[in-house]
């Protein structure tokens, strides 16, 4: 029998996680809920979730900083909720290792799908490890190490969130290429929609501020195509 996956709801409103947990546990998953950042800690600790949705804003210490030290000890795929459409702390919230985030208010539909996609990412992760690929990528000053999921450009290592490496290796296998918005969400993030377009373009600045703002050229209205030559 398949052992059922574990999503860790961290929420310090009652009603929200509440919901969350139950639409949650109807679509088969194990819930946990930590209505604190320590208490959000402390759980991932004892058992460790195969996803975490997570508040921005919560007693202790905020989402920001949970995601940060959960990350610190172990990757796991993070969707995170914040209040306020505000692109500074969606950056910072996918700076410090966040997969993906939803603005409230959300519908429970949407968010399950979110959390189910961002497990299909993980899995498809973990089989590429196993997998048979060039050790590396090598595109002008830019190598990406596959195996090690280690990316430096001049020579110069760049500390890439999952998300951002796996954006980048999508893009280094089409140099190039004008890759649509929508087509990177399918193919990195596992969406059948194109409702997130902006999360696509917010991974899109965290590489340009780690690995330089000539290396990805924006086509306006089509999508995104890694630059550096062969």
């Amino acid at each position: 029998m398949e052992t059922q996956r574990r999503v860790l709801v961290v929420e310090d409103e009652r009603t929200i996680a509440d919901a969350v947990a139950a639409r949650l546990r109807a679509e088969g998953f194990t819930v946990e809920v930590a209505g604190d950042g320590p208490a959000a800690v402390e759980a991932a600790r004892r058992t460790p979730p195969d996803a975490i949705v997570l508040d921005v804003m919560l007693p202790g210490f905020d989402g920001l900083e949970v995601c940060r030290r959960i990350q610190a000890e172990r990757p796991v795929p993070i969707l995170m909720l914040t209040a306020r459409d505000d692109e500074t702390d969606l950056l910072v919230g996918l700076a410090v290792g966040a997969d993906d985030y939803m603005v409230k208010p959300f519908s429970m539909r949407e968010l399950s799908a979110r959390v189910h996609a961002l497990l299909r990412r993980a899995a498809k992760a973990d089989m590429s490890t196993t997998a048979k690929k060039p050790s590396a990528i090598k595109l002008g000053d830019l190598e990406i190490n596959q195996a090690e999921r280690r990316v430096t450009r001049a020579g110069v290592e760049a500390h890439l969130t999952p998300t951002e490496f796996d954006l980048l290796a999508h893009l280094a296998a089409h140099p190039r290429t004008v890759l649509p918005r929508e087509r990177l969400l399918a193919d990195v993030w596992g969406w059948a929609d194109a409702s997130g377009t902006r999360t696509v373009d917010s991974h899109i600045k965290g590489l340009r501020r780690k690995l330089g703002s000539d290396l990805i050229r924006t086509v306006h209205g089509v999508g995104y195509a890694l630059e550096v030559e062969r």
